[in-house]
């Protein structure tokens, strides 16, 4: 086989003089610079998982310790490392902050869009990888989930990069020994970025590829031997530590580090039993409808690239030709992920990783249709598509007109957690807050949302009138540009909406009013708060709150002293030392039912959450009756 046959539109883009490698790489470049560099500093770390993973990096710094990670002082044994080695880095050269964090998301962004550029050149010619690119910098999916520190955009990175070198081992007839070690050091990189999914995945598309094209005999070429010890080398030595540092305790409920960490976190959470269950899980046809809502609007183009897919099962040995074998390989790639998380618990960024193959899918029939005949059948679905997205352009842009005529806009300070509907069940979702949202409440997000609807009702109508004119090209860039201003009246949507899901505000209040001997208390789990402990640097306790993500740790002998139940909790509240007790407004009452109204006072509130304090301080003001709280 030649690694040529897989590059069978490089000729026509290259012949055609419209893209040379630098205004691509410049194209790419610029895109990824306008929609990622704006967010690396604002708005502030998210509660829950964004702030929970800073923290962790934050700590193995802190405690020279880059085996076992910490989070407020307690074992934090779920994860895979690598992303928080990175983040720990980058707080060593350029210190603690936000964009510190957001930068090794940004830059595997990048990585990322560099990785389907290869991929769609080599597959579809230099058109092609530019599409690819695109799409992956423009996707909602993937800027919406690199808007808080989550390991899933490099999970796509390394399964790119993997996919990749497969077919480059694929294609020659005795495959490299540098390309079989690379694509084992991928897998490995993968594993130590979120587990055992990492060498799942690519073993499940390589072996069904393999299978269905009925070459699995080609595996044995693939150096398996010297491939599996490169993998070794890479993967086992953290794993190998951390359980030699975290074993067993005879006190309880648990096994050690390999129990928890392979057993409860990978295995019981994908069968949906996972201790503690603290998470939710997607519907199946909302995760399917979200996959496609990932790739807006390239996803239109989806329905004709289905086409490129060879649906002839006797040609899928040595019957096609590099194009038809990429586009095959794309095809298992897609299906297998989504078959694989529609048997277990979902969360809605759960498909991120098929969303490179649907990208170059889509790439892959974007550059046929740009260099094809006018008059082609391609031609012709591309007008039929761009005239389609017009129509959802333009009611949408209506839609937003007929939100904005009745949602009025509220005075200046107004808080937006007092204007939503609270909708606590869903929150174990990644986006659970958004329900919260009514028609009233949008009257807070005027401008986001002008910029959201004019930007789609432009670039809609600039694409469907330059495909029109048969300038495919320019049209695919004019949708780009639609996605730079869409993402960032999404950006500015989230800046705005930050209040609700960050804590930041009231941590460094907090902090400018701490003096040593005073205890934090957060209410319930310590990821509804965890921006203060982030914040602050101050370890905070949790009442009622030993469960979630610090359960496990909480029973290793070295575990502070942070949980609290109402006892413990009250004894604290009439102490001598100043408390602040971090709550929901709405869970006041119950809270505070053994404490007596003239003790509570209100510190700070924003965003629907309210600090309170045991002393009076001339910041705060009594609370009464009980469990009402003012305004600061």
């Amino acid at each position: 086989m030649n690694n040529d046959s897989l590059q069978p539109a490089l000729k026509n883009s290259a012949s055609s003089g419209i893209l040379s490698n630098a205004s691509v790489a410049a194209i790419i470049f610029v895109t990824w610079l306008l929609i990622y560099v704006p967010g690396l500093s604002r708005p502030g770390l998210l509660d829950d998982a964004d702030s929970v993973h800073a923290e962790a990096s934050r700590e193995m710094l802190l405690n020279h310790d880059w085996v076992t990670l910490h989070v407020n002082g307690i074992r934090y044994l779920e994860k895979a490392p690598l992303m928080y080695w990175v983040v720990a880095v980058s707080f060593k050269f350029f210190g603690v902050g936000e964009w510190q964090v957001r930068l090794p998301l940004a830059l595997g962004v990048l990585g990322m869009m560099g990785c389907a550029f290869l991929f769609g050149r080599r597959a579809f010619g230099q058109e092609g990888g530019l599409y690819a690119a695109l799409i992956m910098g423009t996707a909602p999916g993937i800027y919406i989930f690199t808007r808080f520190m989550i390991p899933d955009v490099w999970v796509v990175v390394w399964l790119t990069v993997t996919i990749y070198l497969f077919l480059i081992a694929y294609e020659q007839e005795e495959p490299s020994r540098w390309i079989c070690w690379g694509l084992a050091a991928t897998i490995a990189l993968n594993v130590l970025t979120k587990s055992l999914i990492g060498l799942a995945f690519p073993l499940m598309i390589i072996f069904v590829f393999l299978l269905i094209t009925g070459e699995v005999r080609k595996l044995a070429k693939f150096r398996l031997f010297s491939s599996a010890l490169v993998f070794l080398a890479v993967a086992a030595p953290w794993h190998i530590l951390a359980a030699i540092r975290n074993p067993g305790e005879p006190t309880g409920p648990q096994k050690g580090f390999l129990w928890f960490y392979f057993w409860n976190e990978q295995f019981m959470r994908y069968l949906n039993k996972r201790i503690p269950h603290d998470y939710g899980k997607v519907p199946l046809l909302l995760f399917y409808g979200l996959l496609l809502l990932w790739i807006v609007p390239w996803c239109a183009f989806l329905f004709p690239a289905l086409r490129e897919i060879p649906r002839r099962v006797r040609t899928w040995g040595t019957g096609l030709d590099g194009r038809a074998r990429a586009n095959l390989l794309l095809a298992t790639w897609a299906v297998l992920i989504v078959a694989f998380f529609s048997f277990s618990s979902r969360q809605e960024y759960y498909s991120l990783p098929a969303v490179p193959a649907l990208a170059l899918l889509i790439a892959g029939w974007l550059e046929r249709e740009s260099n094809s005949a006018a008059g082609s059948r391609d031609r012709r679905a591309g007008k039929i598509v761009s005239m389609a997205t017009l129509a959802v352009g333009v009611a949408v842009f209506a839609v937003i007109i007929a939100i904005l005529s009745q949602a009025k806009p509220f005075p200046p300070g107004t808080d937006l957690g007092d204007v939503l509907t609270q909708h606590p069940g869903h929150y174990k979702l990644s986006l659970g807050h958004m329900q919260d949202l009514t028609i009233e409440s949008l009257g807070m997000f005027r401008s986001p949302l002008w910029i959201l609807g004019i930007s789609l009702f432009a670039g809609t109508l600039l694409n469907w009138f330059l495909r029109r004119r048969g300038l495919a090209l320019k049209a695919n860039l004019a949708l780009t540009a639609m996605m730079v201003g869409v993402l960032f009246a999404v950006f500015q949507g989230y800046v705005i909406f930050s209040p609700v899901i960050s804590s930041k505000s009231l941590a460094l209040e907090i902090k400018q009013s701490y003096e040593a001997g005073q205890i934090i208390v957060i209410n319930h789990d310590y990821e509804f708060g965890s921006t203060l402990n982030f914040y602050t640097g101050i370890p905070v306790h949790m009442l009622n709150g030993r469960r979630a993500d610090l359960w496990f740790g909480s029973f290793f002998s070295d575990a502070p002293h942070v949980f609290e139940d109402d006892e413990s909790f009250a004894r604290l509240w009439n102490g001598a030392s100043r408390v602040y007790f971090f709550l929901e407004e709405s869970d006041v009452d119950d809270a505070l039912k053994p404490i007596d109204p003239k003790n509570v006072h209100v510190f700070a509130r924003s965003g629907g959450k309210v600090v309170l304090t045991n002393q009076a301080m001339q910041m705060g003001t009594p609370m009464a009756p009980a469990g009402a709280t003012a305004p600061h």
